[in-house]
């Protein structure tokens, strides 16, 4: 020990190991105040409530993350924070070639070519695509953090039910829209392989890439392969129903701060859109239709609350209350002191203002109030951007940061189908 710190200890009577940790947190401390400026776009909300055992050296915060954006799961939402994380740390974010517009070609299997050469190589993948592993750990460094997200299929399914209504051949054909009537006869409706058919079955066996025709009352085997090949890759599979507990898993297994998690809720429908609750009987119509997601689901959900029992059961919920406490504060602080979510058609700020898929669902979204600029309205901004907006954004960010000029942009061959887009606006 060098003299300074065994005079120090001399006169303080404190152990080796207390001055040594005492030297780091201030070298910890010196360095964030240096950072400060460029990593924090939100002051401290809280502290860290559980932190890792003393005996542990603290681990710097991991950097490299794929996130497998399933549909209508909370994935935007996760998105974003991750968005918000790479552009506080400076890190390239992988964002779709053009042609595949803000997903990556789906509902092809992934491919490094449908990335945009500007967003290679990457740090951080999150926006939509179908999983390939050979395909994304070719294009993702070594050590890369693989996450998903599930949701209970029922609840997903009358999500996808009402919001690709106006896309899915199977959902357009059944009379007045009924999910009622598409779960008493889903065979009548549906046709395999056809365009968008993976949303009327099975979407997230579809999404980790497997066979959603497959049933597990007929091949228990194949869903056993495929929980296996998901566990294989996937670092943590977190649950929609258990979203703050499952950003706290995250930061966790990323040596992130609770801060880096905060959020705010994107892409929801409207209450008008959505049913306020599934029959009991029509949840079992929709688990058995979706058996193969449902099967995934009860196994990860199981595993999910294995993985918080041995975080520390206690520790996980203090951690997730003062996440969203803390979330709170930050709404009132950026939305105004009852921040709400509003209707498209009422959100000024254009960059706010969430696609919407069809006449009939209308997607909320959050408004800045008027007359505030500076530093803490575009944190607040980026807070709230929506999916679309923000991929733009950013891949017009780090084209500039790598110098690619704006050009034509090369057509890709056997171009996908063409993405759903938004239908006009009712006025």
């Amino acid at each position: 020990m060098p003299p300074i710190l065994q005079r120090l200890q001399q006169a303080t009577k404190m152990s080796r190991r207390k001055i040594l940790l005492l030297v780091l947190g201030c070298s910890t401390l010196s360095l964030l105040i240096h950072q400060g400026a460029q990593l924090s776009w939100y002051p401290k909300l809280f502290p860290q409530s559980c932190p890792p055992l003393q005996d542990s050296p603290p681990r710097p915060k991991h950097m490299t993350v794929a996130f497998l954006k399933t549909h209508k799961t909370a994935g935007t939402t996760v998105q974003n924070i991750l968005f918000r994380f790479a552009e506080r740390h400076n890190l390239t974010v992988a964002l779709p070639h053009p042609s595949c517009e803000h997903q990556f070609c789906y509902p092809r299997n992934f491919s490094a070519h449908f990335v945009h050469p500007a967003t290679r190589p990457p740090h951080v993948l999150a926006s939509h695509l179908r999983f390939d592993r050979s395909e994304l750990q070719r294009l993702m460094p070594p050590g890369t953090v693989y996450v998903t997200i599930l949701r209970e299929p029922a609840a997903m399914f009358e999500s996808l039910f009402s919001y690709y209504n106006q896309y899915c051949p199977a959902f357009r054909r059944v009379p007045n829209a009924s999910l009622e009537a598409f779960l008493s006869a889903p065979e009548a409706y549906y046709r395999a392989g056809e365009h968008f058919a993976m949303f009327a079955h099975n979407t997230l066996a579809y999404d980790l890439g497997g066979d959603n025709e497959r049933s597990p009352r007929d091949d228990a085997a194949y869903l056993a392969g495929l929980i296996r090949q998901v566990e294989e890759v996937f670092s943590l599979v977190m649950i929609a129903e258990y979203f703050d507990e499952s950003l706290v898993l995250l930061r966790r297994l990323l040596a992130w701060d609770l801060d880096d998690v905060l959020y705010a809720r994107l892409n929801a429908r409207a209450a008008s859109s959505r049913l306020a609750a599934i029959p009991a009987a029509l949840a079992r119509a929709a688990r058995a239709w979706n058996a193969l997601d449902a099967g995934l689901y009860d196994h990860f959900n199981a595993t999910f609350w294995r993985r918080v029992a041995l975080a520390g059961r206690a520790c996980v919920e203090r951690e997730a209350r003062e996440l969203r406490e803390a979330r709170e504060r930050l709404l009132r602080r950026c939305f105004g002191e009852e921040p709400v979510l509003r209707p498209a058609a009422q959100i000024r700020t254009k960059q706010l203002q969430p696609w919407q898929p069809s006449r009939k669902v209308d997607i909320m979204g959050y408004d800045l109030p008027s007359g505030r600029a500076g530093p803490a309205t575009e944190a607040c901004l980026k807070l709230a951007m929506p999916e679309v907006q923000y991929s733009s954004y950013l891949l017009r960010k780090q084209k500039r940061r790598g110098g690619v000029r704006p050009r034509p942009e090369p057509v890709l061959d056997n171009p996908p189908p063409r993405p759903i887009r938004a239908l006009p606006r009712g006025h």
